[in-house]
């Protein structure tokens, strides 16, 4: 496969610090240490070793890779690898491919409170979408789905939101047969909206009756407890 002319790092070393600069009061301590990771990727600055062909008598400078998770460089055969494993669990079925996005106030705050908001955003979609496929109503089996988050968006910017990739059917809740969706539609997805939006929520409240959120900045008045009924009121009727 030929080298792409542009990548990650190119971007990053030519709009990187214009791009921190704008987003300064947005960015952590370990995003702005994988960007210098990604930067600095098999470039002189990480040092590297030289390979040494004895047939040819070519010599061949390798500089050493950041080996940042993050990085696309390094994480590519990781990938690979791990797409290749889910391949072997596929059936011969349709998949769907379904997103559980928070909204921009929300997102603020999972922003100060990374581990516990993600964590909701998991459980509260994954139970979205195995209350309504039992319904009868619509499909009336439980199903299974592969779910990967994304923190940033395309535009480089905090944007939690969690994929689901899920195949087009599920066991009925008897344990006897299998059933399929309908030919192109898997779930309404107005339906899966409003109960995604209780669902997290009602995580949110729970996690402020457990005293477990950390409010800063704009988010600061949202310590009282009136004003956070009343905003997660707001966002649940959004």
């Amino acid at each position: 496969m030929p080298r792409p002319s542009l990548e990650v790092a190119d971007v990053f070393r030519f709009y990187g610090e214009q791009y921190k600069a704008v987003q300064q009061g947005h960015l952590s301590l370990n995003q702005l240490k994988v960007m210098s990771a990604i930067t600095r990727c098999r470039s002189a600055q990480l040092g590297g070793h030289q390979l040494h062909c004895p047939q040819c008598d070519t010599n061949l400078i390798a500089y050493n890779s950041c080996r940042n998770r993050h990085c696309p460089k390094c994480q590519s055969s990781a990938a690979k690898r791990w797409l290749t494993a889910r391949q072997t669990q596929l059936i011969p079925v349709d998949y769907y491919h379904v997103v559980f996005t928070l909204p921009a106030a929300i997102s603020q705050l999972a922003f100060y409170n990374k581990a516990e908001l993600y964590g909701l955003l998991f459980s509260a979609a994954s139970q979205t979408l195995a209350t309504i496929a039992q319904d009868p109503k619509h499909l009336g089996a439980d199903i299974g789905t592969t779910m990967v988050l994304h923190t940033w968006g395309s535009a480089m910017t905090h944007h939690p939101h969690v994929h689901c990739i899920v195949p087009g059917g599920g066991i009925s809740t008897d344990k006897q047969q299998w059933r399929a969706c309908k030919k192109g539609f898997f779930l309404p997805v107005k339906v899966l909206s409003r109960l995604f939006r209780r669902l997290f929520v009602e995580g949110l409240r729970q996690l402020f009756a457990d005293d477990a959120l950390l409010f800063y900045g704009e988010m600061k008045p949202l310590i009282e407890p009136n004003n956070f009924s009343a905003w997660c009121t707001q966002q649940q009727n959004r």
